[in-house]
């Protein structure tokens, strides 16, 4: 075969396979694309610098990967800020409006998938990255060549991210669970786990098989230059990526409405779950200036898909005890489909909600399910009754450990830290990032480290040695000495980390610094009387705290000796315009936030997230949003930076 003749056997291929998985509108046999794709196989291995960047031959996983890599994208992969009503759109719009009344909405469908980035240079697909914590996430490229919907060459040649949805088609799903109930293998719960567990298999030939399909919806960092997102959206279809269904610009809440209830309509009809649909503004100029708060940025946001709602019959209560201690009553009800899964368990949030509904087992439910909100029970239907109800019964005991329960009334909680439900999730927590920070102690190290009895608390990672890490799966020298060197870099934290890193109950990065900063090391022998005095420590927090210290004092006075923590001297505070007042900050100020938030903390002030009738200022900058508007209704104080400034 001639170069010639490859090149025109290749973008036949090429055509054929984007019309079967992109469009499922096959142009050729089964054996027709088998004998084509051999052909141009044997030409690629016998001059591979001669292959077509884009051949689908290339989309078979050839090699199983030991794990996943991280990789940071180039730029922060937001989240949405969710709508979920009419009021609800036209309170975001009225924000969005304040930088531009004039404003267009571009809408499309929100897919329920798996999001994933993609970075290509120089045409070439260089870089697939799940979004993980929107910063940093997995390097799943070898995983994303087999999927046909991503093209591994576009004509655009600037660096750019271009992000998706991926997902399966509801009939590949069937047919996928199918296949795993033939092999004995547990089912997956609906087309998103799915979707997800098939992108993140260490064998890519597995991910090759599961008929992936990628849905773009949006563009990360990029140098085009395009007044309105609808232009730059046709550009980056026009380099090979499907069109979603049913995208709409319109200009006010009457055309938004009109397609989120077609979407509703069709929903069935599509090919692919959906939860709902999204709203961008249309004029990338206006999403500039409307910017992003630390979650999602102001100028977009997902109407969610009402809920639906099922009748079925609650079978059993099992109680789960999470990393706090908290003991949560979930509903085993009969399974039942919502939404394109199966639902078998509904939360009940606590006892005091089995009391409110009147619940029993063997009533008749109704549970709804909204998106990805967890199916609960709304109503109990007492009248359907039959006679061989079992009343629910508050637990005085932990179901795992056994111990006495603290009663809180709306909250049942197991205080021991050395209970093996709280074991593996309080270490982990123990260790994230805004706790003490243990690189390299994720999830599934501190459970095989449970699991394989090198430790059995917090206590046990201070006493971990080379030798107990080095003949376990996947730990080699450098892991390992990495992992150690983490958590001796832990000592001499601020005594503060360590309180909130203990989870206690009610008691958060604040309370804990607030706490230390008048007690010091004496913490673990404070009573209620002297915690309730501070200002900020309610009833509720103080109780949790005396109880927790109770329970474990002999473990955290081990770990305060182990670690030897700074201790923050308390600094009295000269009388100013400040000093215990209560702030609220919003807009743009001349310097960042944080630091005008220090500036004040060091005063005596005291920095709140949300504006009420107990704030003393509002302090404002630039595009200052709801919280100045709720100031002026509740007739709060509000300050300008340079009244602030002059006020200092």
């Amino acid at each position: 075969m001639t170069k010639n003749e490859y090149d025109l056997k290749i973008e036949k291929l090429i055509s054929w396979a984007q019309e079967y998985y992109v469009f499922d509108n096959p142009l050729a046999s089964d054996e027709e694309y088998d004998l084509l794709a051999r052909e141009c196989l044997a030409f690629e291995q016998e001059n591979p610098t001669l292959s077509h960047p884009n051949s689908p031959n290339k989309r078979v996983g050839g090699f199983i990967l030991d794990g996943f890599e991280k990789a940071s994208h180039l730029s922060r992969m937001w989240s949405q800020e969710d709508v979920f009503n009419t009021q609800e759109l036209e309170d975001w719009i009225k924000r969005a409006q304040k930088v531009n009344t004039d404003l267009e909405f571009y809408c499309e469908p929100k897919f329920d998938g798996a999001s994933l980035n993609l970075i290509y240079e120089n045409g070439l697909l260089k870089q697939a990255i799940t979004r993980g914590d929107g910063s940093i996430g997995e390097d799943v490229t070898n995983n994303v060549k087999t999927i046909h919907s991503i093209p591994l060459q576009i004509k655009e040649k600037s660096l750019i991210e271009l992000r998706g949805e991926i997902v399966i088609k509801k009939k590949d799903f069937e047919k996928i669970n199918q296949d795993r109930l033939a092999n004995n293998e547990q089912l997956f719960a609906n087309p998103r786990n799915a979707a997800a567990g098939s992108l993140r298999q260490l064998d890519p030939s597995i991910t090759a098989k599961r008929k992936l399909f990628f849905n773009i919806w949006g563009i990360g960092q990029n140098s085009l230059d395009f007044k309105t997102l609808s232009e730059k959206m046709n550009y980056i279809y026009s380099l090979g990526f499907a069109r979603p269904p049913l995208i709409t610009v319109t200009k006010d809440v009457a055309g938004i409405e009109k397609l989120y209830h077609e979407i509703i309509a069709s929903r069935n009809d599509i090919e692919m779950m959906l939860d709902g649909m999204v709203i961008k503004v249309n004029d990338i100029e206006t999403q500039d200036e409307l910017g992003y708060t630390v979650k999602f940025p102001r100028w977009s946001c997902a109407y969610k898909f009402p809920a639906v709602e099922k009748t079925t019959i609650v079978k059993d209560i099992i109680i789960q005890v999470g990393r706090t201690g908290v003991l949560t009553p979930v509903a085993l009800v009969e399974p039942t489909l919502i939404d394109g899964s199966t639902v078998s368990r509904a939360t009940l949030h606590n006892f005091d909600e089995i009391e409110r509904l009147d619940l029993r087992l063997n009533d008749e439910v109704i549970i709804i399910k909204s998106g990805d909100i967890i199916p609960k029970i709304t109503k109990v239907f007492t009248e359907r009754r039959k006679g061989d109800e079992t009343i629910i019964s508050r637990p005085t005991s932990c179901p795992e450990c056994q111990s006495e329960v603290l009663d809180e009334g709306t909250m049942i909680k197991c205080q021991n830290l050395d209970c093996p439900a709280r074991v593996v999730n309080s270490i982990i927590y123990f260790a994230s990032k805004n706790c003490m920070n243990i690189d390299g102690l994720g999830n599934k190290i501190v459970e095989t480290l449970v699991v394989e009895k090198k430790i059995y608390d917090i206590l046990d990672l201070y006493s971990l040695k080379y030798e107990d890490l080095e003949n376990l799966e996947g730990f080699k020298e450098k892991k390992i000495n990495n992992l150690i060197n983490a958590i001796e870099n832990t000592k001499g934290s601020s005594l503060h980390r360590i309180i909130n890193a203990l989870g206690i109950e009610h008691i958060g990065e604040v309370a804990s610094k607030q706490i230390c900063l008048e007690f010091g090391l004496d913490v673990v022998n404070i009573g209620y009387d002297s915690l309730i005095a501070l200002d900020g420590i309610g009833e509720q927090m103080a109780k949790s705290f005396c109880e927790f210290m109770r329970v474990n004092k002999e473990l955290v006075e081990k770990l305060i000796a182990i670690i030897a923590p700074t201790v923050e001297v308390k600094v009295e505070v000269e009388e100013n315009n400040f000093k215990g007042k209560t702030i609220v900050l919003t807009g743009t100020m001349s310097v960042s936030r944080g630091d005008i938030k220090k500036q004040l903390e060091l005063l005596g002030a005291k920095i709140s997230s949300s504006v009420s009738k107990k704030t003393d200022y509002v302090i404002y900058g630039e595009d200052a949003g709801s919280k100045y508007d709720k100031a002026i209704e509740l007739k709060v104080t509000v300050l300008t930076e340079d009244e602030m400034n002059s006020m200092i």
